[in-house]
């Protein structure tokens, strides 16, 4: 039996339970030293590394520091539902190309792709919707909805 693809089309990689306690570590605290870690799920600094390191690898998990926009001089965050026509791998190719876009995901439902963007103002957020995002050929119409106060954000789901 052929294990479920990961989103790069890969076989998923199949996970003992030290990774996963590992990447839970990770989920609670980015910042937690291999040492530590090592000292939680039996393991080495340098055995805790190297796995932190191939789980990197397979893009099984990324260690990044996430940041508020709004606090970083970006006045406007958005969703921004779009509808397209065809083939949808080239539109959503288009806007993960777009700087100001941090997410896409390609969703079934009323919209076919989400986008979520941040801008510096709102002239920035037309800009990108009307200019950018409108002018790619196969887009049919967008919905914008713009963000008035973030209540929950978390990374934390844990592992399967």
């Amino acid at each position: 039996m052929t294990r479920p693809s990961g989103r790069n089309g890969r076989p998923r990689a199949a996970l003992d339970d030290v990774s996963k306690a590992i990447i839970e570590q990770l989920q609670q605290d980015g910042r937690r030293s291999y040492a530590s870690i090592g000292k939680v799920v039996g393991l080495s600094e340098a055995a805790v590394r190297q796995r932190v390191q191939r789980l990197i690898d397979n893009g099984v998990m990324q260690v990044v520091a996430v940041t508020d926009p709004l606090e970083l001089g970006f006045s406007r965050q958005a969703m921004i539902g779009v509808r397209a026509t065809g083939d949808l791998g080239p539109v959503a190719d288009a806007l993960v190309e777009m700087d100001e876009v941090d997410y896409v995901v390609v969703a079934a439902g009323s919209f076919d792709i989400l986008v979520e963007v941040v801008a510096e103002s709102d002239e920035h957020l037309l800009d990108i919707v009307s200019k950018r995002i409108r002018a790619i050929p196969q887009v049919l119409s967008t919905e914008t909805f713009v963000y008035l106060q973030l209540r929950k954000q978390t990374y934390s789901w844990g592992v399967r």
